[in-house]
């Protein structure tokens, strides 16, 4: 069947985001890093597409003079050999690993290998990238088992357990390899030697321009802080609206509070500033998370972020995900509970908002088929 389609591939513009994040946001097949069991909001962001443009590839669909996206793959460069945490939110330029995030395809175009075609140009691509002069050495990704056999038929080994972890279902590195790790060293027996000038040395074993590049340190991620770092509070957090008088909203982009993650989780200008009553999202049964401020109880008021009319608003969000809590020893203990929906016989269902990078939570609720997201000013960190 896939035969007879008329499947083209092209680095996707600006201008293909919007269909990106539709494929993303109706639940259409995806096959990497999104578990079938957690529906995640993780913005195909523009920040990818205009910093990894050139790692950004999708699928079109051409009908005539139209062209329809209906897959895509996307990735960040990384200076590390394995798949980490901080690489799946980073992007390094003039590293030597490709770590693939994402790998989409629409639900209309199953069962026509278009993923596994489109995977495979991908990797025809940075290997022609890799013999034209670009650092690019791996490509890794991590999945589940049961996709083990697809990425396999593609070119990927299997390396084993990865230590990322998301969801309920363990996740496993694989890695397809562009040029031998061997080939991409200098061999000390054609060392220049010593005796030559040092610039000399430089010159001769990497491009020129690319020395200063490496020595220069890897730029650290921006710090945040949280809510209770700033001595004026609330006031110290929010700026007038542009356009709507009366009206604040988040002066920074807000981010997940736990240290070692900071994924963005809202940019500046998009979270509107309510103060309006608590509402209890822990069940009483777990313990109490020591990584985010605890709120009054219900009806006392507290601050609040609110987001809409989409969840697309979102950089990253999670919706019912499990709580991390924290042991006395200081370890992090996954605390599985079933599909978390607080309701009452008064009023609506609400689910609840985590951080879909290390699933901290819960940061806020919205109400099951709203068009409102609320998250605790409290309970989310400011990049300053």
């Amino acid at each position: 069947m896939s035969d007879r389609l008329n499947i083209i591939y092209d680095w996707l513009s600006p201008e293909d985001i919007p269909a990106a994040l539709e494929i993303e946001h109706q639940g259409f097949y995806i096959l990497l890093l999104y578990p079938y069991d957690l529906f995640t909001v993780r913005k195909v962001s523009p920040y990818r597409q205009s910093n990894a443009g050139e790692l950004f590839l999708g699928a079109y669909l051409v009908n005539g003079i139209v062209r329809e996206l209906v897959g895509y793959v996307c990735a960040t460069l990384s200076p590390s050999e394995s798949l980490t945490h901080e690489s799946m939110s980073t992007h390094t330029p003039l590293s030597s690993s490709v770590c693939i995030h994402s790998v989409c395809v629409s639900l209309t175009q199953r069962g026509r290998k278009i993923g596994l075609n489109l995977l495979k140009e991908y990797i025809s691509r940075l290997e022609a990238a890799n013999k034209a002069g670009l650092p690019y050495q791996r490509i890794l990704l991590i999945t589940h088992e049961y996709l083990r056999s697809f990425y396999e038929e593609a070119g990927f080994e299997w390396l084993g357990k990865s230590s990322v972890i998301h969801g309920d279902l363990p996740w496993y590195e694989m890695r397809k390899i562009l040029v031998s790790d061997a080939s991409a060293a200098v061999p000390d027996t054609i060392a220049i030697p010593d005796t030559q000038p040092e610039e000399q040395q430089k010159s001769q074993t990497i491009p020129p321009g690319l020395w200063d590049a490496l020595q220069r340190p890897t730029p650290s991620r921006p710090s945040s802080r949280s809510f209770s770092s700033f001595s004026g509070g609330i006031a110290d957090i929010i700026q007038p609206h542009p356009h709507r008088d009366g009206v604040a909203i988040n002066k920074f982009d807000l981010t997940c509070p736990r240290n070692g993650c900071g994924s963005i989780i809202l940019k500046t200008g998009i979270g509107e500033w309510v103060e309006r009553a608590s509402v209890q999202m822990e069940p009483e049964s777990l313990p109490t998370q020591s990584l985010l401020a605890p709120l009054p109880p219900p009806p006392e008021t507290c601050q609040w972020w609110l987001i809409g009319p989409s969840p697309m608003e979102f950089e990253n969000i999670g919706f019912s995900r499990p709580v991390q809590a924290e042991s006395t020893t200081g370890s992090e203990t996954l605390i599985q509970f079933e599909r978390f929906n607080t309701c009452s016989s008064a009023g609506p269902r609400l689910k609840l908002l985590a951080c879909a990078e290390c699933d901290l939570g819960p940061l806020g609720w919205c109400e099951e088929g709203g068009k409102e997201f609320w998250l605790a000013c409290e309970r989310v960190a400011y990049r300053v």
